[in-house]
């Protein structure tokens, strides 16, 4: 994966909240439900609680997630080059990428696109769905309209879910969770009903966001930043296998395999691997909207 040096980078949808105490103890409440810890999400919180023991905010749940602290403040990330020095800008990259193709994007359909800002945290966050630690994993509040990520996550994906790891790993991940805000523009969220069950609107909605990922990968090498100029300039095929890597890593059946030595589908909420991977690639593929229709989809 390869970053225009000379990009201008905009910070102004970028939070970057860490070392700021982020608020929020313990889990999420039941009132509001966060969508998406997409790729682990709620279904990392069940991994983070077997391999650590505890209740996020109870006995043995507040240590938080290895943190990334190569990464720099995201505020600093000006330019395209301002990644040699912190490493972190990669983020910044990320989200201004998969922002502007959406922006652009969606008014091709009627539809008018509104900012979602990204908001790294370490430990806790206070968020319009309630306190979150890092147990939960990236996450999108549709109250706030936000998208939530601790960067540390991404060690835990490789460490404990076995993913190759890599930067368009991170890049799925965060175009996932974009994926939600397009679904909530469009009204989808609110029709979701069922939350457990391998055809369940959950793992509609989850596969959905994976196409919405893949749509963005379609067109990423050609999404421009403020100066016009594209901010990826190259995806090679190890990027879109480490993607798809990532996707699988999270399935429904591979978690519960590793955390329950059992696969149980009826309480599936994100989809299995293979399917993970299928719709990813279907978006990946298409680079179409209209090939994301997982709800109506027989076969998922």
């Amino acid at each position: 994966m390869k970053f225009n040096p000379d990009a201008d980078l905009d910070t102004s949808g970028v939070e970057d909240t860490r070392g700021s105490g982020g608020g929020g103890r313990g889990g999420l409440p039941g009132g509001v439900i966060p969508v998406g810890g997409g790729i682990g999400g709620l279904i990392l919180l069940v991994v983070i609680l077997l391999l650590n023991g505890g209740l996020p905010g109870g006995d043995g749940g507040d240590q938080p997630v290895t943190q990334n602290t190569a990464a720099g403040n995201l505020s600093s990330c000006k330019k395209g080059t301002d990644l040699q020095s912190n490493s972190g800008c990669r983020f910044v990259f990320y989200q201004n990428s998969i922002e502007s193709f959406w922006a652009a994007e969606l008014p091709r359909h009627g539809k008018k696109y509104t900012r979602a800002p990204l908001r790294v945290f370490d430990g806790s966050v206070n968020t319009g769905c309630g306190p979150a630690t890092s147990a939960v994993g990236p996450f999108y509040c549709p109250p706030d309209h936000r998208v939530y990520l601790d960067l540390g996550f991404f060690q835990t994906l490789k460490t404990e879910l076995g993913a190759r790891g890599g930067e368009f790993a991170e890049a799925y991940v965060v175009a996932h969770e974009y994926g939600h805000h397009v679904q909530n523009l469009y009204g989808i969220l609110d029709r979701i009903k069922t939350r457990n069950g391998p055809t369940s609107d959950s793992v509609r909605s989850e596969l959905q966001a994976d196409c919405l990922a893949g749509i963005w990968t379609n067109h990423a090498t050609t999404v421009p930043g403020k100066n016009g100029k594209p901010l990826i300039t190259d995806l090679t095929q190890d990027d879109i296998a480490r993607g798809l890597d990532a996707a699988a890593s999270v399935g429904d059946d591979r978690i519960q395999q590793k955390t329950q030595g059992q696969v149980t589908p009826e309480s599936f909420s994100h989809g299995t691997a293979a399917q993970r991977m299928k719709w990813f690639q279907t978006g990946l593929d298409s680079g179409d909207l209209t090939a994301c229709d997982t709800w109506s989809a027989r076969s998922l």
